[in-house]
């Protein structure tokens, strides 16, 4: 089968010409990644799945809370003087009469106070009638008018806003709006990301044998897209043939509302005859947005998009090489779509001296020491050590830096801070 073309998109700045492999600058391809996608509409998720999602509309009392006067002790309702009378719950109250209620139960008609049980005793009369009496424990002056009476609308009247849009939703939230009486909240959309991670020789468990590899996607790339600002859909294994590559991304047409908004693949991505990520989107009709960065690792990374509106992050197989390339094209699609700004870059000082590079840019993880950022050790583009320990990546120039230079650098998802630790290390006690 002979896919089409792909097409190209022309280089942000130039008069014309399609882009040469690579020859997006790592800048020019965070802008971009960024640049070409709009936030998401607002969705509707259950409660239970609205922590830490953001607000899209002003969640509104739906009526008065709470909606009816209820009783803030167990003990009795009381109208009038006492004595009382004891009378059958729920039933509106005449002075002189009482009747029993719980916490949180419905304040019957006619009550003027609420009795704690602690303070009141219930005899039988000469004509056997059951009298409630003011017990030992009783305070002076009590039952005072509206005593122990949780008065209804008293935490908020109908119509008022309760969590205005905008909130990131905490746990306190979810349980305001369940008492308010929604079953969903209205929140700002987020991108829905399929992952297709592919290779024959990949193995899921124990230790490969020669030819295969351990997979070092499935089970971290879930997360990260979750750090990212995605939401993880399926993960999809694949084989190495166009047939599968077709068939896998074209499976992600479905009826609208299910579609991924982003389908995240790993590996495919050269330019030998086994790479088909650029003949698969062809096949479906997709254009490619960036085809090649300038830097190392991560270079053949791609991003395409679909007719369908769907977006397509390409990775290299190598595993620091992808999550390079994640965290350049795939963070700042992810925060586009879900209303988030372009992940901030930082200036970090460098702690050695760095030899210029053919590389235009070099993404390397670096470690803190002594307030220095200095490269981080095992970062091939097949290594995992280096990232493992390190505390962000500097984006080196290929002119190389200076000793104490500072340099661009980004945060690693998982160590959103880039700082370094107080002076020795300090650990505060108690």
């Amino acid at each position: 089968m002979t896919a089409p073309a792909l097409q190209t998109v022309e280089r942000p700045g130039t008069a014309g010409g399609p882009v040469a492999h690579g020859g997006h600058t790592w800048a020019e391809a965070r802008r971009l990644a960024f640049d070409c996608a709009s936030p998401l509409g607002p969705e509707h998720v259950p409660l239970a799945g609205a922590t830490g999602r953001t607000l899209a509309a002003d969640v509104v009392a739906l009526q008065e809370m709470p909606h009816y006067a209820s009783s803030a002790m167990d003990g009795w309702t009381v109208s009038g003087e006492g004595p009382w009378a004891m009378t059958e719950p729920g039933r509106a109250l005449r002075s002189g009469e009482a009747s029993p209620v719980v916490t949180g139960g419905v304040i019957p008609p006619g009550t003027q106070s609420v009795l704690r049980v602690e303070s009141g005793r219930v005899e039988t009369g000469a004509d056997g009638q059951a009298m409630l009496m003011l017990g030992d424990g009783a305070s002076p002056g009590e039952p005072r008018p509206g005593q122990h009476i949780r008065k209804s609308g008293e935490e908020a009247a109908a119509g008022e806003v309760l969590i205005p849009a905008g909130t990131t939703l905490n746990p306190a939230h979810i349980a305001l709006a369940a008492v308010a009486g929604f079953d969903q909240l209205t929140v700002r959309g987020k991108p829905l990301v399929k992952m297709l991670v592919t290779g024959s020789e990949v193995v899921t468990a124990r230790i490969p044998a020669p030819g295969q590899v351990r997979d070092a996607f499935g089970p971290q790339l879930s997360t990260v897209i979750q750090m990212l600002g995605g939401v993880p859909g399926p993960l999809v294994r694949i084989g190495d043939s166009y047939e599968e590559w077709l068939t896998a991304l074209g499976a992600s047409e479905a009826p609208m509302g299910q579609w991924p908004d982003v389908i995240v693949t790993t590996g495919g991505t050269g330019r030998s005859g086994a790479d088909h990520f650029r003949n698969a989107v062809a096949a479906l009709g997709g254009r490619l947005l960036i085809d090649g960065i300038a830097m190392r690792p991560g270079h053949p990374a791609a991003l395409a998009k679909l007719p369908n509106g769907r977006f397509v992050v390409g990775l290299p197989g190598n595993p620091l090489a992808a999550l390079m390339a994640l965290f350049t094209v795939g963070g700042p699609l992810l925060a586009a779509l879900g209303h988030q700004p372009l992940p901030g870059i930082s200036r970090v000082p460098c702690g050695t001296t760095i030899d210029p590079h053919r590389a235009p840019t070099r993404l390397m993880p670096f470690r803190w020491v002594n307030g220095l950022a200095n490269p981080a050790h095992h970062t091939g583009p097949g290594m995992m050590r280096g990232l493992a320990t390190a505390d962000g990546v500097m984006a080196v120039p290929s002119r190389g830096v200076q000793l104490g230079e500072p340099v661009p650098a980004f945060a690693l998802p998982w160590r959103p801070q880039l700082q370094p630790p107080l002076p020795g290390n300090l650990i505060r006690g108690d």
